[in-house]
């Protein structure tokens, strides 16, 4: 299969790259095709010399209903299977190995591996209404690449709950065990998301590319090697150019003027 890029439409806004799953028919079903079209569309929006957010929405009335089960269905080929879940595990982490922070963008529901995205995304604003569930063990396909990345987001008890009772919950809940971020009315969605995103691309890039990937390096650590881990990174920014303007730019009471801005 190639890269179909209908299925992922992408417009950007200055630092801001805006990706949207567009099989708005399907909810946004994570089929191989889509996984590998959205892949090559972060790769495309990262690469960006001026994208510094990547902010990452579902078309239609829902944000992704996770794999497409047709597809599935149609098949007991092991190899596609393999290929399949490889594609889906390796999007999963390609989004803590991009450079830029990438922002979830929810609306209607997250279930399965549209859920297991959200958790992955590096930030997730939804709407009040959104609903998040793992609900594969009802029919017989229990979420288990989903629980990698949503039980180290909500904890081990919280997601054994999701995964072992397939039950929705909802965007306050979301909020409350810290699958996302925040739950805002819908009509202020994409300001709030934009807030956001705002906020994060007036940092210097070279010092937000350098905290994320330690972020993600350090935190499945001990607390002694990841002390270890930040403090070198630490050593490391503060050689910057940009943390050396920083700095300044702080005692003398104005703004910085990040490299490249």
């Amino acid at each position: 299969m190639g890269v179909n890029t209908e299925f992922v439409t992408a417009n950007f806004d200055g630092p801001i790259a805006y990706l949207h799953l567009n099989r708005p028919n399907r909810r946004n079903a994570l089929s191989l095709e889509m996984m590998q079209s959205l892949m090559a569309a972060l790769e495309n929006a990262a690469a960006r010399t001026a994208t510094r957010v990547i902010v990452l929405a579902g078309a239609g009335p829902a944000f992704s209903a996770g794999h497409d089960l047709a597809e599935m269905r149609d098949t007991r080929d092991p190899t596609f299977y393999a290929e399949l879940f490889t594609t889906c595990t390796n999007l999963m982490e390609s989004l803590h190995a991009l450079r830029v922070p990438i922002i979830a963008k929810v609306h209607g529901v997250a279930t399965a591996a549209g859920c297991q995205l959200v958790a992955s995304c590096d930030l997730a604003v939804c709407t009040e209404t959104a609903r998040f569930a793992t609900p594969g063990v009802n029919i017989g396909l229990f979420c288990s690449t989903p629980m990698v990345p949503i039980s180290r987001a909500v904890g081990r008890k919280r997601a054994m709950e999701m995964l072992l009772t397939g039950t929705m919950i909802d965007a306050a809940t979301a909020v409350d065990w810290g699958l996302v971020n925040r739950a805002v009315p819908a009509d202020d969605l994409d300001a709030v998301v934009d807030e956001l995103a705002a906020t994060i691309a007036a940092a210097s890039a070279e010092v937000i590319t350098l905290g994320k990937r330690a972020f993600w390096q350090q935190i499945e650590a001990d607390e002694h090697d990841a002390y270890g881990h930040a403090a070198q990174v630490m050593q490391e920014n503060a050689m910057l150019d940009d943390a050396q303007e920083g700095m300044t730019a702080f005692l003398e009471k104005r703004a910085p003027r990040w490299t490249g801005s």
